[in-house]
């Protein structure tokens, strides 16, 4: 880490003004939102002998913050919300889908398959096969990608995909002791042996397991890890803040324009309707300088304020072969095409997942950073997004850690993540992944581009990256 801090520093010098150029340059060309532009011909990724994938439709339900509105349901009234939205949207019979594909992270132990339980409550055929994936931060962007094999390789031509969080209500349990006191228990064939058991019980034994999100191998919880590679990029506190801010502020312009099309109204039985997301709050720079530290205390950089905060919510998409989706008579957003995972040390380098997906995800497809129209970048933090446009900017970090003999470059901010991003629209653990993809979707279709760059960063050292095509309008 101090070889990385050492280099990195000297090749990518701070500079505090950079976020606010950043801004004030991604703030000003936020017009362009406002008409439809024609997109532009370039060539197809299509490939001969193999089925093109396209994104019918995606929707997700309003992303809230833990504990508010959604706090007394399911994991799986979500997803089953987010299912229903689908079908509404869509139209489509239930019947005619072939499989379904949902992520989740944190699982609630009544509903492990929250795949087929919530594609039951949502009507869909009960013949339909339904299963569970589970990748951390890009849970759904498997589930996505599963999808795209099963209808490439001919196996399905539909398939609905998505992913769910629900971290208002996860699961809390007894301590190992107590559980292997309690499995013992409930062996036990005699009073006495029963009583003998009872009598073992210490108060430690009572003291719960809660769940955590850190990393098992390391034991360090993302916002740590996320303060030290700030601190190894040379991220200043003013630059997190300042990129933090600019999300919250696109991601109002586009809430007030309309933009956020793939959210549905979910009626929250016994309360309101609700219909937007509510983590998004532009604030000032000035708030924002007063939050301390919140995981290296109390000189670091990373506070509630430049981090995605816990949230609740589910999304899904309409994956189908050209072919089936012509004719049903849909027209598709985007074609889905190359992707990876990658997957480096989980230590020092546990967010670098887009830096290392991106110039991977490219050389793939045979496209180059100046192909690209529109990048969507999961934010888990101000500081991991800043880190990572830094190491994709130089040359000895592409020498040293991705074999390249030059740097893949950082994308331009004119066209990264405009209408906001994990850090104001809340990121669902299971669920960003499809927000992702349709958001890209949707914004070659407004902007008029023809090639977008989905990518994120997960747990484990993990990462994903996808070249989205547009599809001809």
């Amino acid at each position: 880490m101090a070889s990385m801090l050492a280099h990195t520093v000297r090749n990518c010098p701070v500079n505090s003004s950079w976020a606010a150029n950043l801004t004030a340059r991604s703030l000003s060309s936020t017009s362009h939102l406002q008409a439809q532009v024609q997109p532009k011909t370039k060539k197809t990724l299509s490939k001969t002998g193999v089925k093109n994938v396209v994104l019918v439709e995606g929707v997700r339900t309003p992303f809230l913050l833990s504990g508010t509105a959604y706090n007394d349901l399911m994991p799986h009234d979500l997803a089953r919300a987010a299912f229903q939205g689908l079908l509404t949207r869509t139209s489509l019979p239930k019947d005619a889908v072939d499989y379904i594909i949902y992520g989740t992270v944190i699982q609630e132990v009544k509903t492990s398959n929250v795949a087929r339980e919530a594609a039951l409550g949502a009507g869909f055929s009960e013949k339909t096969p339904a299963h569970t994936v589970t990748m951390a931060c890009i849970s759904s962007n498997q589930a996505m990608t599963t999808g795209v094999g099963l209808i490439a390789s001919g196996q399905c031509d539909t398939v609905v995909a998505g992913g769910v969080e629900f971290m208002s209500d996860v699961p809390i349990r007894h301590s190992r002791k107590m559980r292997k006191t309690l499995l013992s228990l409930n062996k036990a064939k005699t009073m006495g042996q029963r009583l003998a058991l009872l009598g073992k019980l210490r108060l430690d034994f009572f003291a719960p397991e809660l769940p955590a999100v850190a990393e098992f191998s390391t034991s360090e919880t993302m916002g740590h890890s996320a303060d030290r590679l700030a601190a190894a990029f040379g991220v200043t506190r003013l630059e997190q803040d300042e990129f933090a801010l600019r999300s919250h502020t696109l991601a109002k312009k586009a809430q007030d324009a309309g933009l956020l099309s793939d959210v549905i109204k979910f009626k929250v039985p016994g309360r309101d309707t609700i219909t937007a997301d509510n983590g998004i709050r532009p604030s000032s720079m000035e708030q924002m300088g007063k939050l301390k530290a919140a995981f290296v205390k109390p000189h670091g950089t990373v506070t509630a304020a430049n981090s995605s905060f816990l949230t609740d919510g589910a999304s899904a998409v309409l994956l189908m072969s050209e072919e089936k989706a012509l004719a049903m008579g849909y027209k598709p957003k985007a074609y889905l095409r190359d992707f990876v995972y990658v997957s480096q040390d989980p230590k020092d380098q546990l967010l670098l997942g887009p830096t290392y997906g991106t110039p991977k995800v490219l050389e793939k497809s045979g496209l180059t950073m100046a192909d690209i129209d529109v990048f969507e970048f999961h934010e888990a933090f101000a500081g991991q997004i800043i880190a990572n446009m830094k190491a994709m900017d130089s040359d000895w970090f592409a020498q040293t850690y991705i074999g390249k003999k030059s740097k893949v470059g950082a994308p331009p901010m004119e066209k990264f993540n405009n209408w906001g991003g994990s850090l104001s629209l809340g990121h669902p653990f299971g669920a960003t992944g499809c927000r992702l993809v349709t958001t890209a979707a949707n914004r070659m279709i407004k902007e008029g581009g023809q090639y977008a760059v989905v990518a994120a960063c997960a747990a484990g050292g993990l990462g994903h990256a996808m070249i989205v095509e547009a599809y001809p309008q």
